[in-house]
């Protein structure tokens, strides 16, 4: 059996470039681990096409191949511009309407009715994740005219930002339920939440699968200041989070974003929950075959800071290079990850898990982790084997960054297809009905060729029976 080359996992949008089956096959190859189908673009029927072509593949492959919905959420687009891309010049005045008309130089119109309930004058008005940016210098007659302070390209439906106002639309829409639905009916059981502002936006969202009958996991992306105030109670009912930089980058000083960066990675891993790094990671591969050196510093420092994933967008949906982009990012991880240990991620993460035993009672599971994954370098493990129902053990295992691989092992293919986004986990999927989860184990490794005599292996173990999340106990294996 061959292992991924990295241990980060990889996200990558799908689109008109790379939703046919010979580029989801050559993505896979180059390091993609998940597919993304954003649904803020194409009708539903794309999709479902799409999705076609990813199960051929795996079928193909002989693989399974985590598929992550990304539900649009209330983000503010522009309209249709006639023969875009239009150039909006700096100087330039502009008007903003929420007419349906088709747009061009002069005057722009805007999908979001209360739009003038959200800006007044001297308002800042930013385009296409901020490349465009204009102040309101006047309102009258349900017209914004605006001044454009920094120019560029502006095409058709490309979003539209209110930097520090109210927006006056709810998070969760009764559409986004019903693009949530139609996942369901695909068998898709990941879904990215955009714009959360508060848990109970994703409460609302597992609540409406749950009363389907379906459960779900979500990760949450963090794109609004509401959400980077309210990151605590966020990650505790999501599965996951995203680091959304492309909107939240004009929802907060765009200077902040480095911190907050680290801030949500570190926050994830203290509560065993995956967290992917997003948005133009190595945007100038969309058009050129090398990405810049500082887009290689960042997704080597998004690695470093403790990131489970990163992500590709347009370099993959659109881009002229998306497989030399999925390629660098697996070189760009396999690089850095050969240095983790100089870093000392898990010795940093490990004295605060201390910190926090001395202020509360700690969990079984937190000491479990913590000396499994110390054991697992002491003893230079081939590998940490984790059975598991929920995925919890495995993902506790995971937020320390082990040298080794993580195999989880679990009768529950929605649990194996989300630790998928965990760093450094390969799920087997193992019988329910048998009760020695290590004789199992063993001959599922003994099958694939994975382990030899001499191999030092780490089990975690639940002694208490039928419970799930019971892992009590840890033991070191050595292979005869």
């Amino acid at each position: 059996m061959k292992f991924p080359e990295s241990k980060t996992k990889i996200v990558c949008t799908l689109g008109p470039v790379s939703n046919n089956k010979k580029i989801i096959k050559e993505l896979v190859l180059a390091g993609m681990n998940v597919a993304r189908l954003n649904l803020a673009h194409d009708e539903l029927d794309y999709h479902r096409k799409t999705l076609e072509n990813i199960r051929e593949v795996e079928k193909e492959l002989g693989i399974f191949l985590t598929v992550m919905m990304d539900i649009p959420g209330p983000k503010i687009r522009i309209g249709k511009i006639k023969d875009g891309p239009i150039l909006l010049k700096k100087g330039q005045t502009v008007r903003l309407t929420t007419k349906n008309i088709i747009g061009d130089e002069s005057i722009i119109p805007v999908e979001y009715e209360s739009l003038f309930k959200s800006i007044e004058k001297g308002s800042l008005v930013y385009l296409y994740d901020g490349f465009i940016q204009m102040r309101v210098i006047e309102i009258r007659d349900d017209v914004a005219l605006c001044q454009v302070m920094t120019g560029g390209k502006l095409d058709s439906h490309k979003g539209l930002n209110l930097p520090k106002a109210k927006i006056t639309i709810d998070p969760i829409r009764e559409q986004d339920l019903k693009l949530i639905s139609f996942g369901l009916e695909e068998g898709v059981t990941v879904f990215g939440i955009s714009f959360v502002e508060k848990a109970e936006d994703i409460l609302k969202v597992k609540e409406f699968a749950r009363k389907k009958g379906k459960k779900i996991f979500t990760v949450a992306k963090i794109e609004r200041e509401e959400a980077v105030k309210n990151i605590d109670e966020i990650i505790k009912v999501t599965d996951g989070i995203m680091v959304a930089r492309g909107d939240l980058g004009v929802q907060v000083d765009i200077e902040d974003i480095p911190v907050i960066q680290k801030k949500l990675i570190a926050k994830a891993n203290r509560m065993s929950k995956p967290v992917i790094t997003a948005t133009q990671m190595l945007v100038s591969m969309t058009d050129h075959i090398r990405p810049t050196r500082s887009e290689v510093t960042d997704v080597a420092n998004a690695i470093l800071d403790g990131t489970d994933a990163t992500m590709l967008s347009e370099e993959t949906a659109v881009g002229q290079f998306p497989v030399e982009a999925v390629r660098m990012m697996t070189d760009i991880a396999v690089s850095t990850e050969r240095e983790y240990r100089s870093f000392h991620h898990h010795s940093s993460l490990c004295d605060e898990l201390r910190l926090s035993f001395q202020r509360e009672k700690p969990l079984v599971e937190d000491i479990i982790s913590m000396h499994t994954m110390e054991s697992s370098q002491i003893i230079r493990a081939k590998y940490i084997l984790a059975p598991t129902e929920s995925g919890n053990t495995a993902r506790r295992i995971s937020r320390f960054k082990p040298y080794c691989w993580i195999l989880a092992f679990t009768p529950n293919p929605e649990v194996a297809s989300f630790l998928a986004f965990s760093y450094g986990v390969i799920s087997f999927m193992i019988d329910r009905n048998k009760n020695d989860w290590y004789s199992r184990i063993m001959e599922l490794l003994k099958e694939k060729k994975l382990a030899k005599k001499g191999d030092y292996l780490i089990l975690t173990e639940g002694t208490i029976k039928k419970k799930t999340g019971g892992t009590d106990s840890m033991r070191i294996i050595s292979v005869d």
